[in-house]
């Protein structure tokens, strides 16, 4: 994409043009990794073994702790490279770049060595048992203690390459390790293949990722002197205005997406108290929400840099249209998949294991989840502007309220009255308060702004 092409993207395109150039190839990446990320839990499925299932499900926490990361150098360094390019500051977008990515790498190897030194411990406290102990550990082996540092890698790689508005490169790289993930995880997984069960689905998640990240690293290499992100280490400068105007954005992000992990590792501990077959059906419950989730968060990023852009050129009427458009779009989608999610939940569930327990459980927690999916749209929209317009502050006030203040609470209190599927009901009771404060909130920034 030439200067010319990204100029007239961010300045002169309709907006629903350009939020659908920016916004679909996300969306279209967010539902192939959405499943690629069920694609383990179907095929672990397949072989009837809810201590199989029971053993990715309780490996999640640690894996969206890898968000934390991505989050911090992803759309810390992406934020402010776009606000920089709209500023026409080109310098401190070859900087950022090259800070997010050496920061991201150096994290990687970190996190792997921390969970590797401290396993045991680790997988006490993720909620696993003498019965799934055995598996749990098996499935991190290949996605944390060799595959945390490619993981995050590729993610971050996907969000600055997105911060110049080339989505469909960023879409490509991510979908690329997506799909081979999707080819691998029946031969690693059943079996007719390697037979290696919740491990098999580790692996092929490893090879997935070192995929993807050769895709950036070779697109980066070709595409060096048309593109403003460099991985040059002479542009790696620990400036504190560079450092800063990443964590400010970034910190909060990542915060968020620990107290995410605090949450589910939370859930999860309440929920594995009821035996397999209840963790097995909450695991499957949230890889199926996972779906209108991903999609109104690839949605939010994909704007990201339109209204980054826009913001640091003051074309603040421009930045409202964008995301007056994205809210009104967002919430006609998910108001037809809770109807849809709520009549269907049993079958949705049936589909991925076909065990009577693991169905009725899983079909009133799904019913209990979806009614969150209009509120929880307006809370990540929100947030995506803080993150885009670099008001960190605000983005942390919300992961905050949304975990500490509101869901961790409602889980205690609510799987006491109603144990096991009062569960399902306290992150919709904390998306409404969140939507509510999304609208007064951004509804106040526009009124100072004009």
């Amino acid at each position: 994409m030439t200067d010319a092409q990204k100029t007239g993207l961010f300045e002169n395109m309709p907006v629903p043009r350009a939020v659908a150039k920016l916004a679909v190839p996300t969306i279209i990446s967010s539902l192939v990794m959405i499943i690629y990320n069920m694609a383990d839990t179907y095929f672990v499925g397949m072989l009837n073994d809810p201590v199989q299932n029971a053993a990715v499900a309780l490996a999640g926490p640690v894996l969206l702790a890898f968000n934390a990361v991505n989050n911090l150098f992803g759309v810390g360094s992406s934020s402010m490279m776009s606000r920089a390019m709209g500023r026409k500051d080109y310098e401190t977008v070859h900087k950022s770049s090259a800070f997010g990515f050496y920061s991201s790498l150096l994290c990687g190897l970190l996190f792997s060595l921390a969970c590797t030194a401290f396993r045991v411990p680790l997988l006490v406290l993720l909620g696993a048992d003498a019965e799934t102990a055995a598996a749990t550990g098996a499935y991190m082996k290949w996605t944390v203690s060799c595959g945390a540092a490619p993981a995050i890698l590729n993610v971050v790689m996907a969000y600055m390459v997105r911060s110049e508005g080339n989505s469909l490169h960023a879409s490509i790289g991510t979908m690329s390790g997506c799909l081979l993930n999707i080819i691998l995880d029946p031969i690693f997984i059943l079996p007719w293949g390697l037979n290696m069960g919740a491990a098999g689905a580790a692996l092929a998640t490893l090879l997935s990722n070192c995929v993807a990240c050769t895709y950036f690293l070779i697109l980066l290499f070709v595409k060096r002197k048309q593109t403003l992100i460099s991985l040059h280490p002479r542009q790696l400068h620990l400036k504190k205005d560079v450092i800063l105007g990443v964590c400010i954005v970034g910190v909060p992000a990542a915060i968020q997406n620990l107290l995410n992990v605090t949450g589910m590792t939370i859930l999860n501990n309440f929920t594995s108290v009821y035996g397999a077959g209840a963790m097995a059906a909450m695991g499957i419950t949230q890889k199926i929400y996972m779906i209108p989730m991903y999609m109104a968060l690839g949605l939010s990023q994909g704007i990201m840099p339109l209204i980054s852009y826009n913001y640091s050129c003051k074309n603040y009427k421009r930045m409202k249209e964008t995301l007056y458009f994205t809210m009104k779009i967002t919430l006609g989608f998910m108001a037809v998949v809770t109807v849809l999610f709520y009549l269907g939940a049993g079958a949705l569930t049936g589909s991925f294991m076909k065990d009577a327990e693991v169905v009725a459980y899983g079909t009133r927690l799904m019913r209990g989840f979806c009614l969150g999916l209009c509120f929880l749209c307006v809370d990540f929209i929100a947030v995506g502007v803080f993150q885009a317009t670099g008001k960190g502050r605000e983005a942390l006030i919300f992961a905050i309220m949304r975990k500490i203040i509101l869901e961790i609470p409602a889980l205690y209190v609510l799987n006491r009255l109603f144990p096991l599927y009062g569960l399902a009901y306290a992150q919709f009771a904390a998306e409404v308060v969140l939507a509510a404060a999304a609208v007064w909130v951004l509804a106040g920034m526009f009124k100072k702004l004009s």
